[in-house]
């Protein structure tokens, strides 16, 4: 007799959704674990609402878990969302002794002036290592992403090289080399993590590659949203001429990005492409001719993300939430959970201007605001998502 199985949006999410332990479901007697507000990664309880009694026993208590009306939702959506992202709950960037010093700066962060105000970028400017990826600058990344992520002007995020010719060399395999195989493992799952939180950050990112991107600067580029090339440019995932694999997402973003053959293939022979080929490929969005300044790429994704400018934030970030997430589930369950992006922008401000400009035929003016609490933290939204999932296809 032969048995079938049915795949059912139940199913993949089950799949999804690693069960919890009993411990992970009820917090032990006395736990001091504090809510995720206290330690300022949310407004405070009072902002989002009136204050609320606390019942007997609760009074001092009001960062423990499911103490407070207001946190309570939020924390078991983001409970749920690390239950779908491990790796990307803590490489945050930290200065201690485990991760090495600060060290100088080595990337610049600033938002672009005048009309351009709401687009940030990232520039990476290590041009003693062509912007290789060591610990100072992992390390610099995840503290930059860590503080855009909460700044809710910053519509769109650049990433660019102040290194004529280089857009990132990969791993800094000199500085590897000096480390053990401990600290090898250690480096190698934060810069996964990194990678993790460039694909995670909530509003568009685009990688403007005026140089070469090889290795894990290819990696790089490839979790972020949107990629522009220079024709010079050269790029591949060349780690197996080195005796090594990808490391930090190549083996899982390229071929999402440009199937699974050609994955194989480039990741098999160490091939380099230029952008040309690149774009041939489906590898990059754009390519230009570069300029005498070296940075043609920079210019055209600056263009890019002036188009993405004026649209509507909240939707323009509940579109790559439904995207990203919809792309690893089967149909069924992507259209539910476009469904539930679909409602989430239904009470925003945004939707009701964007009606009225048509209807008075002229520009709409988006602010990105919601007549409800609207969290673009991508972690929280996943989360949501999952739990009415849940909700729809009974309890798993």
């Amino acid at each position: 007799m032969t048995v079938v199985t049915i795949i059912t949006p139940a199913l993949v999410i089950k799949t999804l959704l690693p069960p919890r332990s009993q411990a992970a479901r009820s917090p032990s007697p006395g736990s001091k674990r504090p809510c995720a507000r206290s330690a300022g990664r949310w407004r405070s309880c009072e902002t989002l609402g009136p204050s609320r009694e606390l019942s007997a026993g609760q009074e001092g208590r009001r960062g423990a878990p499911g103490t407070c009306p207001a946190c309570a939702p939020m924390l078991r959506a983001l409970t749920n969302a690390r239950r779908l992202a491990r790796p990307w709950k803590a490489l945050r960037a930290r200065s201690c002794a485990s991760h090495g010093p600060a060290g100088p700066p080595e990337i610049q962060v600033r938002a672009l002036a005048g009309a351009d105000h709401r687009i940030a970028e990232i520039l990476m400017n290590r041009p003693s290592a062509c912007n290789a990826l060591g610990n100072v600058l992992v390390n610099q990344l995840l503290e930059a992403l860590a503080q855009l992520r909460e700044d809710q002007q910053v519509r769109v995020l650049l990433f660019r090289s102040g290194v004529k010719g280089v857009f990132c060399a990969g791993a800094d395999l000199k500085e590897r080399e000096q480390m053990s195989e401990a600290e090898v493992g250690i480096f190698v799952q934060r810069l996964r993590g990194l990678m993790n939180e460039i694909a995670a950050f909530p509003a568009p990112t685009i990688a403007a590659m005026d140089g070469f991107a090889l290795g894990g600067g290819l990696e790089l580029a490839l979790a972020c949203d949107l990629r522009v090339a220079a024709s010079s440019a050269v790029m591949g995932l060349i780690e197996t001429t080195r005796g090594l694999l990808p490391g930090a997402g190549g083996t899982q973003r390229l071929p999402r990005c440009i199937g699974v053959a050609l994955a194989k293939e480039l990741i098999f022979t160490g091939r380099r492409l230029n952008g040309a080929q690149a774009q041939a490929l489906g590898l990059v969005n754009h390519t230009v001719s570069q300029n005498e300044d070296g940075n043609a790429a920079y210019h055209r994704a600056r263009e890019l993300a002036q188009e993405i400018l004026p649209q509507a934030p909240i939707a323009v970030r509940l579109g790559k939430v439904a995207i990203d997430r919809g792309m690893e589930v089967d149909i069924a369950s992507g259209m539910a959970i476009e469904g539930i992006c679909y409602a989430q922008n239904i009470p925003t401000q945004d939707r009701l201007e964007g009606m009225a400009a048509f209807r008075e035929k002229r520009p709409p003016r988006f602010v990105g605001r919601s007549s409800q609490v609207f969290n673009s933290n991508y972690l929280l939204v996943m989360g949501e998502i999952f739990q009415s999932l849940e909700k729809q296809t009974g309890d798993l």
